[in-house]
């Protein structure tokens, strides 16, 4: 059972990994194909390697609803809550064109940013990126579709305050 799984696996499998042939037809139109054309000189076609995305470090948050999307109060011994706390420069009007899937988002904060507190994204419910003091942050290879984001604030480990979830939309045009 396992070798005829592993065999019909393999079979799938290749002609992901086929050649691709690019030539010219009779009729002077360029034309491709996963086989060599009879009788016409064929070039072939490297192609980039597919998008791919690693692994990311795993955490366990509880996932936000309406209740608890709004900002939570500080604990007391981490300092004052800040007032304002939100995402800046994502649209959610309408989709937002990153072709490789890397952007920059800011964050509006006030009062500015406690020196004992770190900035962290949340995408799609899950702690996304490294903690940082920087009010601008970068996604790198985000996939198309819909998502939700939304920024933490850090004292240690521990969340102080997260700002409300954001929808918006990635789209991604692949250019040859």
């Amino acid at each position: 059972m396992g070798r005829s799984l592993l065999l019909l696996l393999l079979a799938v499998a290749l002609p992901a990994a086929a050649q691709i042939y690019k030539y010219t037809d009779a009729s002077g139109n360029t034309a491709y194909s996963n086989q060599p054309p009879d009788g016409t000189a064929a070039q072939t076609v490297e192609l980039p390697p597919l998008n791919s995305v690693g692994q990311q470090q795993s955490y366990t948050l509880p996932l936000p609803t309406p209740a608890t999307a709004a900002p939570a109060p500080a604990p007391a011994n981490t300092g004052a809550a800040y007032s304002t706390l939100e995402l800046t420069d994502i649209p959610t009007q309408e989709a937002l064109r990153a072709n490789n899937g890397t952007f920059t988002v800011g964050v509006k904060m006030e009062p500015r940013l406690q020196r004992q507190h770190l900035l962290r994204l949340v995408l799609d419910g899950a702690p996304y990126g490294q903690p940082s003091n920087v009010p601008r942050l970068q996604l790198v290879n985000i996939d198309r579709g819909d998502h939700t984001l939304g920024v933490q604030v850090l004292a240690g480990e521990q969340v102080v305050q997260q700002s409300a979830l954001v929808p918006f939309t990635v789209q991604r045009v692949h250019k040859p």
